[in-house]
């Protein structure tokens, strides 16, 4: 069955930036078959008029499970936040991962979000299977995943930050990371679980665990991540312990490369950013995060020029309450430009660092546009009322406006939101468990 999108504006952020101000995508199977200007003919017609339709955003950084403890450590520094939170998320099972993990795919689904990479790295002893928690949890609300297997092996002991009953021994991170991957992976070019390697941090990571993950993932065939370069306090940290700077301690453990994607890459010296351009290390930018915490404003604009792939990120909920990503194309476009003038970062560099860049990140190049052949995954933009009225540009309006409403968002050519509603799975009874989970965590 062929379903056609007519008559809505079309973004779709091809390498030559292809716009249509009335046009049609196609969609067959879980493919995008084509995509013109004016109307296209199909076996279900969508009329998409006042609408703006682009790729699905993707998401390159978060912790799902943390919608269980949004509005904690309201007031509070990234380290300081941490040492509040660790000890509550010590009581994680792999009951309230679920429902945290479930409700937060789908505030990112109501957000346009259609692919997400979760950073996983608190596995409690008596927590169970968290990685199938989160598998589950995309499964139910039909959302895209590149689940991150984390791991942290440094508690306070060993000169880390996290209390020494939250970490894991070497070994057995290193197993369960590879134990994920052998269950999970999904290589074909249509996955919807990918799974990554992703130790913590330098803070809660040894060096050993950093290195040893890098030859996991590359003897497996997949891809890296963790958080660098976040706040100054791991800077001083990182010269103090290692005599360099967190991005030169990645290099050194042979953490720069096109498999590998950074979250937050904030404090980066002018080396250090010629270097992620030269190896494609990509870079998850994470705005509302970075503000929420007040670490600083990635220096995107340097990144951009310097060839690196950049994407947007959420993090996680108890740093981002709001948890929706069309927010963050605005929240880019801001910092972009409060760190480096009007002209730092535009409407399209936005849009395109929300779904190409992101795609790019990830290693998923049928992802992030709408051209034939790629997956139909994409997001059809209500821009029809009394917020958007008068906007004559739809990507300005998107970009700069209020997060519009979803009138559609599929992925695999299959709706997973109509008419600003879920239909995969029941948002009360999804608010209704994520409070009661809340609960029992606390």
């Amino acid at each position: 069955m062929r379903t056609v999108i007519n008559g809505a504006a079309v973004a779709t952020v091809d390498a030559r930036g292809t716009e249509y101000a009335a046009g049609h995508v196609v969609v067959e199977g879980d493919r995008i078959v084509a995509v013109g200007d004016g109307p296209g003919e199909g076996d279900v017609t969508i009329d998409a008029g006042g609408c703006l339709v682009t790729p699905g955003l993707v998401n390159t950084h978060h912790h799902l499970y943390q919608w269980a403890t949004r509005g904690l450590a309201a007031d509070s520094t990234l380290f300081q936040w941490l040492v509040e939170l660790y000890p509550v998320w010590g009581g994680l099972d792999a009951g309230i991962t679920h429902t945290a993990a479930s409700a937060g795919f789908a505030r990112l689904a109501l957000t346009g979000c259609t692919t997400v990479a979760d950073h996983h790295y608190v596995f409690p002893r008596d927590g169970g299977d968290q990685i199938a928690a989160l598998v589950a949890a995309s499964e139910r609300v039909g959302l895209r995943a590149h689940l991150v297997r984390g791991s942290m092996d440094r508690g306070v002991s060993d000169g880390g930050l996290p209390p020494d009953n939250l970490v894991e021994d070497t070994e057995a991170a290193l197993l369960g990371t590879e134990a994920a991957i052998d269950a999970y992976h999904d290589p074909s070019p249509g996955a919807r679980i990918r799974i990554a390697v992703g130790p913590c941090s330098p803070f809660s990571v040894t060096e050993k665990l950093m290195r040893e993950a890098a030859e996991l993932a590359r003897r497996k065939g997949v891809r890296l991540h963790t958080h660098l370069a976040e706040t100054l306090d791991e800077e001083q940290q990182c010269l103090a312990e290692f005599g360099c700077t967190p991005a030169e301690y990645a290099e050194a453990l042979g953490w720069l490369g096109e498999d590998v994607w950074m979250a937050h890459s904030v404090h980066l010296a002018p080396e250090a950013i010629r270097r992620f351009g030269a190896t494609r290390t990509g870079s998850a930018h994470c705005p509302t995060s970075n503000g929420r915490l007040g670490t600083g404003i990635a220096p995107v604009r340097e990144l951009l020029d310097a060839g690196a792939p950049v994407g947007l990120g959420v993090d996680g909920a108890a740093s981002n309450e709001s948890g929706g990503l069309g927010e963050e194309l605005h929240q880019a476009l801001l910092q972009a430009r409060q760190r480096g003038g009007p002209t730092a970062l535009t409407v399209r560099e936005a849009l395109w660092m929300g779904t190409a860049g992101g795609a790019r990140c990830l290693g998923r190049g049928e992802l992030g546009s709408l051209e034939p052949g790629k997956l139909a995954d994409l997001v059809v933009w209500e821009l029809s009322g009394l917020a958007y009225a008068g906007i004559g540009d739809p990507v300005a309006a998107l970009v700069l406006g209020a997060t519009p409403p979803v009138k559609l968002l599929m992925v695999g050519g299959e709706p997973v939101v109509e008419g600003g509603r879920l239909r995969t799975t029941d948002e009360r009874a999804l608010a209704a468990e994520l409070a009661a989970a809340s609960r029992r965590l606390r």
